[in-house]
């Protein structure tokens, strides 16, 4: 999953300029892979849970995208490492972002169906608005407020259904857990891309978070030992391509458009995930449990679409 959904804008561009005609194609290209890939992970780590812990499976995909990572950036050849408070902030990011975000999720996958947990993490983007308005002086519109009623009362509906024994409570909280991570990423995010480039960030934060995950390593080798050769390739696939490869295709995405065109983009993230994992994995969300995610992405669109100008 991505934490770039509120991303500033890309320097020197204006709104929803390119930089030429191949552009034009490309764009949606490289947003469609993003989402399709970021889609795809619910699905990775729900087939890879049975075999790895949370911490192993967070050590193992991280480890893996740090070195895809790395491998993007000699191609590139682009990586300015940043000093002092800006350092710091990335490498916080990064630990939390790529380790604890990423524990929190695996954990609650082990019980939660991959297009549950999807719809879940996608409240992220109503957590930051509230954030926004809290701390920024953005306020509280009207729009907001309905879309935050909206939204919580799919929270409610999936909660509910989760105590009549169609998931796990536990499970679920974990998944909103994992959402309030997702938003505290994006906001560390923001704050750091004009300091930094997106590719250094990423790499640097990818690394920070392995660092930082390394207590599982003992649990991680174990479990390799143990585990089919699928599930580990199941891992290799997330540090690969939900990892480095959409984290590259969203930079370029976002070089080329505005942050708020190309964040709308990821409102498919959960449909997408709920039919890769009823395709793959023959698992569907009870129908109450697709109802409250309907209402839970319906209330953040809503939260989080900026009124048109006349």
């Amino acid at each position: 999953m991505n934490s770039s959904t509120i991303a500033p804008e890309a320097p020197g561009l204006r709104p929803g300029g390119t930089s030429g005609p191949r552009a034009r194609y490309l764009v949606p290209l490289a947003a469609g892979v993003t989402v399709v890939l970021w889609a795809s992970a619910f699905i990775g780590i729900r087939a890879a849970g049975h075999d790895y812990s949370p911490g192993a499976l967070t050590l193992g995909r991280i480890a893996v995208g740090t070195v895809a990572l790395t491998v993007l950036a000699g191609v590139a050849r682009k990586l300015e490492l940043p000093r002092g408070r800006v350092l710091a902030g990335v490498i916080v990011w990064g630990v939390l972002w790529f380790g604890v975000y990423n524990v929190a999720l695996n954990a609650a996958e082990r019980t939660l169906d991959a297009g549950t947990a999807a719809l879940l993490v996608q409240l992220a983007p109503i957590l930051t608005a509230v954030v926004a308005g809290l701390t920024l002086g953005e306020g509280f519109p009207a729009r907001l407020l309905t879309g935050i009623g909206i939204a919580f009362t799919g929270v409610a509906v999936i909660a509910w259904a989760s105590s009549s024994g169609t998931s796990d409570m536990g499970a679920v909280l974990l998944g909103l857990a994992a959402a309030v991570l997702y938003s505290a990423g994006a906001l560390l995010q923001k704050r750091m891309l004009p300091k930094v480039d997106a590719l250094t960030m990423t790499w640097l934060g990818c690394l920070a978070g392995t660092v930082a995950a390394l207590p599982f390593a003992g649990t991680l080798v174990a479990e390799v030992a143990a585990a089919p050769a699928a599930a580990t390739l199941g891992v290799v696939y997330l540090g690969v391509f939900p990892t480095a490869i959409a984290f590259a295709t969203w930079g370029y995405a976002l070089s080329h458009t505005t942050a708020g065109r190309l964040s709308a983009t990821t409102y498919a993230v959960p449909p997408i995930a709920v039919l890769l994992s009823w395709w793959l994995l023959g698992e569907v969300p009870a129908p109450i449990v697709l109802a409250g995610g309907a209402l839970c992405l319906g209330g953040v669109i809503l939260a989080t679409r900026r009124p048109r100008r006349r």
